[in-house]
């Protein structure tokens, strides 16, 4: 039988891991504030990819939440269920929130590689604005009459 320590063990882990997706849509909020900024400088091309990006990764961070705290809730029913000695019902709903806690967890795995996607776009644009600046010097260099 479970004792009321077992799910406690998960109220830490669980808290830190809200924190971490907290922090994640903080990121999120800011990368998009400066997107509006740069959307008046750069290209459509890459503020359209960015901003699908964006949608995707606000999308699964708001499920990262929701399961984390899914996952919570269930670990507090059921430390309330030890503590009404229901012990197997306990367990079921300390299963459940162990399955949340998983989900979740998968589920910022996945937004992390949609992050890191979003760092190759930034990086194609640079990489490209850098060719075609070489290119006009490069050009330019053609022109120049030799003395």
């Amino acid at each position: 039988m479970m004792n009321l320590t077992t799910p406690a063990l998960l109220f830490p882990a669980t808290s830190l891991l809200l924190l971490a997706y907290t922090n994640r849509f903080l990121v999120l909020a800011q990368l998009i504030r400066n997107l509006q900024t740069q959307h008046k400088d750069d290209g459509r091309d890459l503020v359209i990819r960015q901003i699908l990006n964006l949608r995707k990764r606000i999308v699964l961070t708001r499920y990262m939440q929701a399961l984390g705290v899914s996952s919570f809730i269930m670990c507090a029913v059921s430390m309330f269920l030890i503590f009404v000695e229901h012990g197997h019902l306990a367990e079921a709903f300390f299963g459940i929130s162990l399955f949340l806690l998983v989900l979740s967890l998968l589920v910022s795995l996945w937004e992390i590689m949609i992050s890191t996607r979003a760092i190759e776009i930034g990086l194609e644009d640079m990489e490209q604005k850098l060719r075609q600046a070489a290119a006009r010097r490069a050009a330019i260099a053609d022109e120049k009459p030799v003395a």
